[in-house]
């Protein structure tokens, strides 16, 4: 019979545990125990060990990491299982489905899922070596509890050694595991230990143990303190756990996230807006507007297809021409012809109406031939021909568009080339501007427009802010220039002998008010000899003696016959 091989996370614990060993047997002035305690309590209140941990010994550090990780899974597995026991599926609720604490609550909760069906379904509880050795510890927990809530979460050290000598038990042998006082969860509603000589109960997180030492009751972490909703936010109470809710809505046009942030409603994609059908529905932040989907020109008018056509100035205008003349309709306008013998097609009388004149069908605002042709007007007719930059079609029997940037690639514009209907036009990348002769391109001097807060640099394409002396440039714009707080520097208590006082772009050094100068060099403080500079205040009956930071006035009187030296 196979044996499943343990995963690498028990050999992880091993390894941890044995190394602990090491360091006590060594005196190692680094208390790990305290050091794994740290770790545990980071995931337990902050559910996050990536924020930088305080200990400066590098081995206590690698154990708060790694108990903190071991916990989290751990949180994150009881989850799992109780997902599984009280909603019976593995949706996370309020929660980002993709995240890495979304992945170790749908792993054990669907482990627990199997083994609840195992036991429904009348098979071995014993779990399949290719589930893996932490899915088939939460496997066989849930499946002998039966359709009762799970009494095992996988993450203690103690929990995975006692399971894996279950899994090196040989065929044959009496399995340790059926004469367990926790099998099938014991006396315990949520967790159970048995250590020997007594039952432990314990509980998930998110819950307490009762008086009675068995029973588990939900902790509100919302009055008891241990929910970190941000401003703005309301904690909700739920089962094992908390949510934070918004406290105010988002307003029209706009709709609450899984995350608690106000997304804008995109009302034309959803299809919710009411533009008409000639209107085009574009979205704007909390709302949206309704443009025309087409502007005619003058003389033209938009049928019910959204199309162009013209009106018949003849027709819709009451009496359009003087009387004598008739109301010839043209494209876009119209004339008026006196009442004589009409012209041929392609002509009309002159304003005298003694002759007839052809008619200029290419003039505006008529366009006869459409968009990408040229109209040659002709004695009483017309022609269309192809504009410069475009080819004529003998299939299709239409002009089409040249595209002169991928006819001619790399030889028109210096940069970048942008084909328009029957030309083309250069545009430059950022940094660079257009020359004068539309084709190529030259750097754009940005410190022209003083970008930066202080000196700006040049360079092709692009630009570098740099500071002064005493400023650093801001790591949030790249622009700014902060001063820097020399005092406030590793070595700022060394700079001054006495005070030190940071100012824009520097520091000053100061000494105490009486007593002291600054010396020449601006840091230290020399010592004020009161007593040869004369400004102390003693009597003429007192020597003046000179202390470090002041003075002292000394009285004495000589014996009999003697006299101050000083008097002498």
């Amino acid at each position: 019979m196979e044996r499943a091989a343990p995963s690498r996370w028990a050999p992880l614990w091993l390894l941890l545990l044995g190394g602990l060993s090491l360091l006590a047997a060594q005196g190692a002035d680094v208390f790990m125990e305290t050091c794994c305690a740290d770790g545990h309590r980071m995931a337990t209140q902050r559910r996050d060990c990536s924020l930088p941990y305080a200990s400066e010994s590098k081995e206590c550090r690698m154990v708060q990491e790694q108990c903190c990780h071991s916990q989290l899974e751990e949180l994150h597995c009881a989850t799992g299982i109780n997902l599984a026991n009280e909603q019976d599926s593995c949706t996370v609720p309020h929660g980002d489905n993709a995240s890495l604490e979304a992945m170790f609550v749908k792993r054990c909760c669907y482990c627990c899922l199997l083994g609840r069906a195992a036991q429904a379904q009348g098979q071995s509880c014993e779990y399949s070596l290719m589930v893996g050795y932490q899915c088939g510890l939460v496997f066989r927990a849930c499946c002998v509890k039966g359709q009762e809530t799970a009494d095992f979460a996988p993450g203690d050290v103690g929990d995975l050694q006692e399971a894996a000598k279950v899994s090196e038990i040989e065929e044959g042998q009496e399995d340790p595991y059926l004469n367990d006082r926790c099998r099938g969860g014991g006396p315990c509603k949520q967790q159970c230990r048995d250590t020997g000589e007594e039952v432990v109960c314990s509980c998930f997180v998110g819950y307490q143990l009762l008086p009675d030492g068995v029973s588990c009751e939900d902790i509100n972490e919302c009055i008891m303190g241990g929910q970190n909703c941000r401003l703005g936010e309301s904690c909700i109470n739920t089962v094992g756990s908390f949510r934070c809710q918004r406290d105010s809505s988002c307003g029209t046009g706009y709709e609450l996230t899984e995350d608690n942030d106000c997304k804008d409603i995109d009302e034309c994609e959803s299809g919710i807006h009411n533009c008409l059908p000639d209107f085009i529905c574009q979205n704007t932040l909390g709302s949206f507007r309704c443009r025309p989907k087409l502007q005619c020109k003058s003389g033209f008018i938009q049928d019910a297809l959204g199309n162009c056509i013209d009106i018949n100035e003849c027709l819709s205008i009451s009496a359009p021409c003087p009387v004598g003349q008739t109301c010839i309709n043209t494209e876009g306008s119209y004339t008026c012809q006196k009442n004589v013998p009409s012209c041929g097609r392609g002509y009309h009388l002159n304003e005298e109406g003694t002759r007839c004149v052809d008619v200029d069908e290419c003039s505006p605002p008529a366009e006869p031939c459409g968009p990408g042709h040229l109209c040659v007007n002709s004695p009483g007719s017309f022609r269309c021909e192809c504009k410069a930059g475009y080819y004529f079609d003998g299939i299709s029997r239409t002009c089409v568009d040249i595209n002169e940037c991928r006819r001619y690639p790399g030889r028109l514009c210096g940069h970048k080339c942008e084909n328009t209907p029957g030309s083309y036009y250069c545009s430059c990348t950022m940094g660079f501007r257009l020359s004068s002769d539309g084709r190529s391109c030259e750097d754009v001097n940005e410190c022209s427009s003083s970008p930066c807060s202080q000196e700006c640099a040049n360079v092709y394409g692009s630009y570098q802010c740099y500071c002064r002396r005493g400023y650093q440039l801001s790591d949030v714009d790249g622009v700014t220039c902060e001063d820097i707080d020399e005092c406030a520097l590793p070595t700022g208590g060394h700079i001054c002998s006495y005070r030190c006082l940071n100012i824009p772009g520097s520091f000053q050094c100061s000494c105490p008010s009486t007593g002291y100068r600054l010396a020449p060099n601006g840091r230290n403080c020399q010592d004020i000899d009161e007593c040869v500079t004369g400004i102390h205040n003693c009597s003429i009956n007192e020597t003046c003696f000179n202390i470090q930071g002041g003075f002292r006035c000394l009285a004495f009187e000589c014996p009999e016959n003697y006299r101050r030296s000083a008097d002498t």
